[in-house]
């Protein structure tokens, strides 16, 4: 068996200071970031996922960031392959991967060993299908799919266009099932050897405040143009982030600027709290609070951990 990549994960909820602490390691270990952030790797997205400036990031090499376009289709087993690809170029050249990044479910499938299947995509035969089911209906369709997959008619909902739509289309691709698909996704040995750095606050006040105040700096910098113009020019999933799809309402004319950027933080707190209930989970990460101590303090302790990286 090949020998397993030692990786430092560095994780946390939005607005924590993973960007900060993993460029302060990096220095420290030789190292280059990989990002584990759903938004951050599409092109154009700066200002609403907080993709650090080239000044910030110091020299130091970033991968997974700003290579995707919003409109090109993109899984959860694109980036397990992709940023494995990475990670597996950066120990090449005698360096330490650092993964960093608030995306639990990008970081849990790709250093658990999650395996998918090739799930292609066909936007048109989608929008075939979808046009499908806006003339039949849920029920209707549901009844065409348990004619070959009658385990994912059973289980599930006829509002659930996207779903049904998926099923229709995998089968379609592949000539698997969406069933066969969900079982040949599994956990097999792990390619890498993970430490995990994790960032939260004693007072969850202190994280919020942190949230408040990083949406005032996005407003400064720019987000209401980035967003009008991401508006104007895609109709992509990706508009859906969080800094983009609370801005609508405004441009729209429904709600003030105040309102729409009272909403933006509030959504922003509460996917904080879904980040930490996600990583809270994992009881391999090491937490660090810090509120409790000082810059330098709270370094030495992220180092301290990630001495235990084998390279």
């Amino acid at each position: 068996m090949p020998e397993k990549i030692p990786v430092l994960a560095v994780v946390g909820p939005t607005a924590s200071g993973k960007t900060a602490l993993s460029i302060a390691l990096a220095k420290a270990l030789d190292g280059e970031i990989i990002s584990a952030d759903s938004m951050q790797i599409y092109k154009g997205m700066d200002i609403a996922s907080a993709k650090p400036k080239k000044e910030e990031r110091a020299g130091i090499p970033h991968h997974m960031m700003g290579v995707i376009s919003p409109e090109t289709p993109y899984s959860v087993a694109d980036y397990v392959k992709d940023a494995g690809k990475a990670i597996a170029d950066v120990w090449n050249r005698k360096k330490c991967p650092i993964l960093v990044g608030g995306t639990g479910l990008y970081v849990d499938s790709l250093l658990s060993g999650t395996r998918f299947i090739p799930s292609p995509t066909d936007l048109e035969l989608r929008k075939e299908l979808q046009a499908q089911y806006d003339a039949l209906g849920g029920e209707a369709m549901l009844q065409k799919l348990k004619a070959f997959d009658p385990e994912s008619a059973a289980r599930l909902h006829p509002n659930n266009n996207k779903r049904i739509i998926r099923a229709f289309e995998v089968y379609r691709l592949t000539g698997k099932t969406m069933t066969e698909a969900l079982e040949n996704s599994h956990s097999e040995p792990s390619r890498y050897k993970p430490v995990y750095i994790g960032i939260n606050f004693a007072d969850r006040a202190v994280l919020y405040d942190r949230i408040n105040r990083r949406v005032d700096l996005m407003l400064e910098n720019g987000l209401l143009d980035e967003a009008k113009d991401f508006f104007e020019h895609t109709t992509a999933t990706a508009a859906q982030a969080i800094g983009y799809k609370e801005l609508k309402p405004y441009f729209d004319g429904k709600v003030t600027l105040d309102e729409a950027e009272e909403r933006l933080k509030q959504v922003t707190r509460n996917y904080a709290k879904r980040q930490l209930t996600w990583f809270k989970r994992n009881p391999e990460i090491h937490w660090l609070y810090p509120d409790t101590c000082t810059k330098e303090e709270f370094l030495q302790q992220a180092l301290k951990i990630a001495e235990t990286v084998k390279l």
